[in-house]
């Protein structure tokens, strides 16, 4: 008996073998698997309290989303991503934004299409691809990782279906700007072919970077899907909520997809995001500062690291990106510094950055006292591994 030779093709997913390394070595501070520091604001879990006598939570719901849920997304997307909501789009409740990227692969390729991924990418996203028999066309970004629209244009064939952006980006930090958005926007536009926006970190900017949602641009709606999640902004992780705005002329599609995989998003999940949406941009802006102190703190100590071959400038999300001037292996490297130094890192080569050493290091799950010992460690360790 066999496994799925297809599934031969995709890398392994890092985050459980740097998981399993951590708990082998007891004491070692993690930078990472993405998550935010703090649980969700107490107005999901008095959402969740009310709603426990109501059956409805213990049956199916509707394949797209609760109604109640539907409209206070619909409210958000307004007022926060000013995204209007008319007869060439529609919302999808889904279960986390990694299930949205599925799902929109699924609608719009078929096997062999081509699809193009900006490096350093987000590993999930490469490997679905893989897994849905796609082929990723990985394209180079500049020096501080930012997009290169001719490159990106150049890499279009006639089985391109779609370019994905994350801004900010997961693992660079990088946050794109309106005109870079507007520009690949354009480029799909042209060419006939979607862009997929992954948004998941939208909460997450720093000095003088803003976030923008292409999606807010008029005569969009046909060709743009755009993604989003609960889990990073409201420390919504566990409970599986993201959502993602389509073409109207997908939804059929995209029903089907998600009425045969999940049939529907976990009701009670759902409002939970409802209470949480209620906490309102208060609640987003005062861990946007709280995560904003844990960068200064990350970027400040790596001021002390010589063998960086570049400051890394983490306009956004909650990641620095270390590009460390050695000849080791990456992953050698990871394995070093967790065994020797009890310090825990994603090695650059799971985004796809080959030939170079890469560390990718997540603050965002830590105390600041964690962060701070974690990179005395860190700072040590490479420092007399490399």
């Amino acid at each position: 008996m066999k496994h799925s030779l297809r599934l031969d093709a995709v890398q392994n997913p890092i985050i459980p073998y740097v998981g399993k390394l951590t708990k082998e070595n007891a004491g070692t501070i993690s930078f990472g698997q993405g998550i935010a520091f703090y649980n969700p604001p107490p107005h999901a879990f008095r959402k969740v309290q009310q709603c426990l006598a109501d059956a409805s939570i213990n049956r199916y719901g509707p394949v797209e989303g609760i109604p109640e849920l539907q409209h206070a997304l619909a409210q958000k997307l307004k007022s926060t991503n000013n995204i209007d909501f008319n007869a060439n789009n529609s919302l999808v409740v889904t279960a986390g934004s990694n299930m949205a990227f599925n799902t929109a692969i699924l609608a719009i390729t078929d096997p062999g299409d081509e699809v193009i991924l900006p490096l350093p990418y987000y590993f999930n996203h490469e490997m679905s691809l893989v897994m849905e028999q796609c082929k990723p066309i990985l394209v180079p970004t500049d020096d501080l990782f930012h997009l290169q629209l001719d490159k990106l244009e150049a890499a279009i064939t006639k089985k391109t279906k779609a370019i994905i952006t994350i801004s900010p980006n997961n693992p660079s930090g990088a946050v794109y700007t309106k005109n870079e958005l507007i520009a690949v926007n354009e480029l799909c536009r042209q060419n006939n072919i979607y862009h997929i926006t992954d948004e998941a970190y939208e909460d997450f900017y720093y000095d003088d970077r803003k976030h923008f949602s292409i999606a807010s641009e008029p005569n969009t709606n046909e060709y743009t899907i755009s993604l989003f999640s609960f889990s990073k902004g409201f420390g919504f992780a566990g409970w599986r909520i993201g959502y993602m705005v389509i073409p109207e002329h997908l939804l059929s599609t995209v029903k089907k997809i998600q009425d045969t995989i999940l049939i529907s998003p976990p009701m009670i999940s759902q409002h939970a995001a409802i209470g949480a949406l209620k906490a309102g941009e208060s609640f987003i802006q005062s861990k946007r500062n709280a995560m904003s102190q844990k960068r200064k703190m990350v970027l400040q100590a790596l001021t002390n690291l010589s063998c960086l071959k570049n400051a890394p400038s983490s306009e956004g999300a909650f990641y620095a990106l270390l590009n460390i001037d050695t000849q080791m292996d990456d992953i050698h490297l990871v394995k070093m510094l967790i065994e020797k130094y009890r310090v825990a890192t994603i090695p650059g080569s799971a985004f796809g950055l080959h030939g170079n050493c890469y560390l990718r290091l997540s603050y965002g799950a830590l105390s600041d006292q964690d962060i701070a010992t974690g990179m005395d460690r860190l700072l040590e360790g490479i420092a007399k591994c490399i």
